[in-house]
């Protein structure tokens, strides 16, 4: 990760915060939290290390995914003013999750090379204003199709938890918003101060950017992280198939090294287990949908339908067909 501001600075840690409609409350809660506990000693909430506002266009109510609501503290203040602004998204229910007020100051401030943060779906709202085209970007396994489709051609990974790229960040969400601050504090404040937040939160440990989100792609046990990242980017990939040589770069290993890997812990190639990955995907779509059967075959990455139907049959006993019309069907005729 690249670092965005020499790791000397004078005074406290000052973060603004601007807050999504449907933001996700625990990610919020954590990052500032983090935050606080770093700020002072005892769990005193003293403002002394650290500062942070929520800052917004009105001090209206901002309604959380949960419905808890949470007020703006600040009006729009010069950007400068904090070290970074961090943006937290939530659910993608709607492409209006910001003002235009608020678009404008996201704008203004990566003008002033402020460093600005998506947490959990805020990276979709800092890429819609053309923020995060050049700019790697890490957000949940859950989110990782959506942002694609949505932000062609944007560098995206959902293998990390976080990531800090120049004057960009991105996070997961959830409790790697805690890891992200902490790795914050870390940088401008002290260890020391890290070390307390996180024991008052419970948490052993600040988990880095290179740590692998908590994913594991049709329940497939393995040890090394490595071999974490590539199931995840396997699932993530089933149309567009990754070649084995860069799925084995994407962790820095030669092609050679990843199949030794896979068959030490896994007693197979990665080609069979990419294959099962997506197979299990068109099973699904199988029993859960009634596309026909080319769509299934294009979405899972396969050209011929007569192909895919091979496999299939070779994989589960019976042809796609078979099986959905073994399956039940509730009372509105569709498959349960």
């Amino acid at each position: 990760m690249k670092s965005v501001k020499d790791e000397a600075r004078h005074g406290p840690l000052k973060v603004g915060f601007i807050l999504a409609r449907s933001f996700t409350l625990s990610a919020f809660a954590l990052f500032v939290d983090t935050l606080r506990l770093a700020s002072d000693e005892a769990d005193k909430s003293g403002r002394v290390l650290a500062d942070w506002q929520v800052v917004g266009s009105t001090r209206h109510l901002i309604t959380s995914s949960c419905g808890v609501q949470v007020a703006p503290t600040s009006d729009f203040i010069e950007p400068r003013e904090f070290d970074y602004i961090v943006v937290v998204g939530g659910l993608l229910n709607s492409d209006v999750t910001i003002d235009g007020q608020t678009s404008d100051y996201l704008k203004k401030a990566a003008a002033q090379k402020v460093p600005l943060i998506g947490v959990c779906t805020g990276t979709f709202i800092l890429a819609r204003l053309g923020l995060m085209k050049s700019h790697q970007t890490c957000v949940s396994w859950l989110h990782y199709q959506a942002y694609r489709e949505q932000f062609p051609g944007h560098p995206v990974r959902s293998d990390r938890l976080f990531n800090l790229d120049r004057n960009r960040g991105s996070c997961a969400g959830g409790s790697s918003a805690a890891d992200m601050a902490a790795f914050l504090v870390r940088r401008h404040i002290s260890r020391d101060a890290e070390r307390n937040a996180l024991e008052v939160l419970q948490i052993e440990r600040a988990r880095s950017g290179l740590d692998i989100q908590p994913r594991k792609p049709l329940a497939i046990e393995c040890r090394d992280p490595r071999l974490k990242a590539v199931l995840i980017t396997m699932e993530s990939h089933l149309e567009d198939v990754v070649p084995t040589e860069d799925l084995a770069a994407s962790v820095s290993l030669s092609r050679r090294q990843l199949e030794r890997l896979f068959l030490e812990e896994m007693k197979t190639s990665p080609g069979a287990v990419y294959t099962r990955i997506r197979m299990e995907r068109a099973k699904q779509l199988v029993l859960q949908t009634q596309a026909p059967l080319i769509e299934i075959a294009l979405d899972v990455g396969f050209d011929s339908a007569s192909h895919f139907a091979r496999l299939f049959r070779k994989m589960y006993g019976q042809s796609p067909t078979q099986l959905r019309r073994a399956t039940p069907k509730n009372a509105y005729g569709n498959l349960i």
